[in-house]
């Protein structure tokens, strides 16, 4: 076990502060990597907010209703799976107390006289057993008496794995439902606070960043044509939509083009740990989330469809999950039908790249020395001239284009 604390995750680059709602663990309880532990409220709505390492919750830093700045410690955590030897910050030095030093030995000198110690009469004191800190608050809290069990610390000193192990053989005892959670109210979406979030985010994109532009038109008739016959033996709920394909196109794509999938940190290029893709989503009512679709480059399109389609429901309910707005690698935004030919983005720090699908159209096109009439939508890449460059843009571009013209490829 070793200590560590919960900190007000930042959730992207238009984030100060957050307002927490409520705990969703409480102190003693464990969690596993990936469990929600609180619910944080922002600009974007109600986010829950997990964490990433198994432990137990320790104390409680802060409450429901308070705002805190990103970085503010939340909560104290004991983190699981280190070495057995290695005890949380404040369990070691409370065992080493636990064992009081003996008297230092005096020699008696030539003329020392002897003098006899005297007798205590009084009745020994109950000695408590020795136990770490966050076993003895588990021990507390679930009715465990220590004086029971064996400890397998210094001098036999119980560690929280011994209680947890006493529990796991126990017979299981019906325990009192928790009290509830004190919680505060959820507001609804604050949508001037998320213009004024976005606006300002954008401001420092476009000051901070050397965006440089490109776009592209590409041949969607095959693409179009694939994808109406493969839903026509689905059911409407199992349609797939023109723009998983491109969300699939640009992330397999980003395999080929790495210095488009990462972070800009103080000047340097740090790589994505895989293609987590940023959906953009429009807020009814206004405003926009880009929450993202993780390792989207190995779903298949019906996987795809189905997250985009929770995406979308979610964070028009105000509800999306701290992860899910913390690590895009990149951001994907598509027009749909809304009637704009092109979409030319600015990149959300501190990705280095936005990529942008303007509204599908029917145009002349000169296929095999004929102008024929063809499906053709407007692909655009905006990005960071400091990891990248016009040509491998230009070239990614070229080879999303590709991809989207042999759709079974996808």
């Amino acid at each position: 076990m070793s200590a560590s604390v919960y900190r007000m995750p930042s959730l992207g680059a238009d984030m100060e502060a957050g307002t927490l709602i409520e705990w969703v663990k409480q102190p003693g309880e464990h969690i596993a990597k990936g469990d929600v532990i609180a619910v944080v409220e922002t600009q974007k709505g109600a986010i829950e907010v997990e964490v990433f390492h198994d432990s137990v919750l320790g104390r409680l830093l802060v409450q429901p209703g308070e705002t805190v700045p990103v970085g503010t410690p939340m909560a104290e955590l004991e983190i699981e799976g280190g070495p057995e030897e290695t005890l949380a910050t404040g369990e070691a030095a409370a065992l080493t107390q636990l064992a009081a030093p003996a008297p230092p030995a005096i020699e008696p000198g030539p003329a020392a006289e002897t003098v006899s110690a005297p007798t205590d009469t009084r009745p020994a004191a109950v000695s408590r057993p020795r136990a770490s800190p966050a076993a003895r608050r588990l021990a507390d809290r679930l009715g465990v008496a220590l004086a029971d069990l064996k400890g397998s610390g210094p001098d036999g000193a119980v560690l929280l794995a011994d209680v947890e192990a006493a529990v796991r053989h126990a017979t299981p005892v019906p325990s009192p439902p928790p009290p509830p959670r004190p919680t505060a109210a959820r507001r609804g979406l604050d949508f001037a606070a998320m213009r004024e979030a976005i606006a300002a985010a954008m401001a420092r994109s476009k000051r901070e960043i050397p965006h440089y532009y490109l776009s592209h038109a590409i041949d969607l008739t095959s693409a179009s044509d694939w994808l109406n016959a493969q839903n026509a033996e689905q059911p409407p709920d199992r349609r797939i939509l023109l723009g998983v394909l491109f969300i699939k196109a640009a992330a397999v794509t980003l395999h080929q083009f790495p210095e488009l999938n990462g972070f800009d940190r103080d000047g340097r290029f740090d790589p994505g740990n895989g293609v987590h893709v940023g959906c953009a989503i429009a807020i009814r009512g206004g405003g926009l989330v880009a929450p993202a679709i993780h390792d989207a480059d190995q779903l298949d399109l019906h996987t795809l469809m189905a997250r985009l389609r929770d995406l979308v429901a979610r964070a028009r309910a105000g509800s999306l999950r701290a992860s899910e707005l913390a690590d895009p690698t990149v951001t994907v935004s598509s027009l749909g039908e809304r009637g704009a030919d092109g979409l030319f983005g600015i990149i959300y720090p501190p990705q280095v790249a936005i990529i942008g699908f303007g509204t599908p159209s029917q145009r002349p096109w000169v296929l095999d020395d004929r102008v024929v009439v063809r499906t053709i939508v407007t692909a655009t890449l905006a990005a960071d001239h400091r990891h990248s460059d016009g040509h491998r843009g230009a070239l990614f571009l070229a080879q999303v284009g590709q991809r989207l013209q042999e759709p079974k490829t996808l």
